[in-house]
């Protein structure tokens, strides 16, 4: 009998163990989030995919540069012609992931709007990860209240970073070619400071 007993439970010990490892494989935010990392130090140019007609990225050069990578925080600085001022701040947090728009002065001091963005609801896909507005972005811009971000990565192809206000037509994409590197930017404005 204590043999028996011995063998099931060296059997669910086993089971156990192989469907953590299952499950750690599968977690699709990590996922993600190691896709993302494997374009760390690395830059792409952009392209506007959809934005409203007079909007000031259009006909600029789009530059993202995956500058900054550790186990629980990826800073992307996203250029806009000679402007540097926005940096994607993607932070781990379990197996969820916060975005946050940072917005900084030439100066390196904070944009009065900053800091806004929100946190996945569920792991999302190994190739998609969505980020509706938290209540600080509600709180600091108010018609952002229905605002959904969310990001794209075709591994080694494209990524997009997108932007839908539900129940607005406002609706903005760019795409970068992850098939040809650029040039390394310089720093984003107040990198030393963050």
């Amino acid at each position: 009998m204590m043999r028996y007993f011995i063998y099931l439970l060296i059997l669910f010990n086993s089971s156990y163990l192989s469907a953590q490892v299952n499950n750690s494989e599968k977690n699709e935010s990590l996922a993600f989030w190691n896709s993302l990392t494997k374009l760390c130090d690395k830059a792409y140019s952009g392209e506007v995919i959809e934005a409203p007609e007079n909007d000031s990225f259009r006909g600029q050069d789009l530059i993202m540069h995956v500058r900054s990578c550790d186990a629980d925080t990826i800073k992307i600085p996203f250029f806009v012609g000679d402007d540097k001022s926005r940096t994607w701040v993607l932070t781990r947090v379990n197996d969820r992931i916060l975005l946050k728009h940072d917005h900084r002065h030439e100066d390196g001091s904070e944009d009065e709007i900053t800091q806004y963005g929100g946190m996945s609801t569920n792991e999302g896909l190994a190739n998609l990860q969505m980020f509706p507005a938290d209540q600080e972005t509600s709180t600091l811009i108010p018609a952002a209240s229905t605002n959904v971000w969310w990001i794209e990565i075709s591994d080694r192809m494209y990524f997009t970073y997108n932007l839908r206000r539900i129940g607005t037509p406002r609706y903005f994409s760019v795409k970068f070619d992850l098939t040809k590197e650029v040039n390394t930017p310089e720093a984003p404005w107040g990198w030393d400071s963050n």
